[in-house]
């Protein structure tokens, strides 16, 4: 086992980091710019940004963001969210993204991941994975953040994603996001064994043993977090509420309250519990 990667996934809609639950009913949590500054300084290997209403509007405003951001820190950053042609992933590496995320343009268009990988290099091209489970046990590919059913199954796109020179997954259960209950080990391993590039798990880490378990039961390269580290931020960051942003669902940092079923942590903490637990790790 190499060094996992500690990741903290931010999710954007307009100039707000958002944070939902199974990917819907978006809460403001505040300036993208600040969360960033702070996991960098705290020690995160590198992040995520996912513009999460971008395909639903087929449109991508997150190039101003990523420049404010990639100027702050110094940490690879994965970009996502409305790319939907070379010249889209082009611009938003020029913006100072190192790697780029493709979702719902590459399951219509698979080709795509093949010209991407072979004019930016497949360490460059993430493919993200939204997979929800049905009752008979499959699981299918979802995109649109999580609202459109595609039909297909996980198993089989991620493997073709792999042969069309995908560099890395990212992979999310929307069954288990932002409940705080713990890491789909089911999907992920099928995951993990059905593939030989990484594989970045995300969605359900409620508390420090998600993190070590997830690791510990399957085969991947890194773990993507978001509600654990955004509670703790505002639990420790006063929100001064002349400047809460006009537009959004902004009722959660109005009240002041936090999520009941999630441990807040930061990368610190989580690092310690990764090397206590015989987990390799970046210090």
């Amino acid at each position: 086992m190499g060094n996992i990667r500690v990741i903290p996934r931010l999710d954007i809609k307009g100039p707000n980091v958002v944070k939902g639950i199974h990917l819907e009913g978006l809460r403001v949590m505040g300036c993208p710019e600040k969360f960033a500054k702070h996991y960098y300084e705290g020690g995160a290997d590198e992040l995520i940004f996912v513009d999460v209403v971008a395909s639903l509007y087929g449109r991508n405003s997150i190039h101003d963001i990523v420049t404010k951001v990639a100027k702050q820190i110094f940490i690879p950053l994965t970009v996502g969210g409305g790319i939907r042609t070379l010249e889209d992933i082009k611009l938003i590496l020029r913006a100072g993204a190192d790697k780029v995320s493709l979702n719902t343009a590459v399951v219509k268009s698979p080709q795509l991941i093949k010209e991407a990988s072979e004019k930016f290099g497949s360490s460059t091209i993430v493919v993200a994975v939204e997979a929800i489970k049905y009752k008979d046990g499959r699981y299918l590919v979802y995109v649109d953040n999580g609202r459109e059913y595609t039909g297909i199954e996980v198993i089989d796109w991620v493997k073709k994603a792999e042969e069309l020179g995908a560099g890395e997954i990212l992979l999310t259960s929307v069954d288990s996001e932002g409940i705080g209950e713990g890491y789909n080990i089911d999907l992920i391993n099928k995951v993990a064994k059905a593939v030989s590039i990484p594989v970045i798990a995300h969605g359900g880490a409620g508390k420090l043993e998600h993190l070590s378990d997830v690791i510990k039961d399957t085969e991947v390269d890194g773990i993507a977090l978001a509600s654990m580290l955004h509670y703790e931020y505002l639990e420790n960051i006063p929100v001064d509420k002349r400047y809460i942003p006009k537009v959004g669902n902004v009722d959660f940092l109005l009240s002041g309250q936090g999520f009941s079923k999630i441990s807040t942590t930061n990368i610190s903490e989580i690092k310690s519990h990764l090397l206590n637990n015989n987990i390799p790790c970046r210090k």
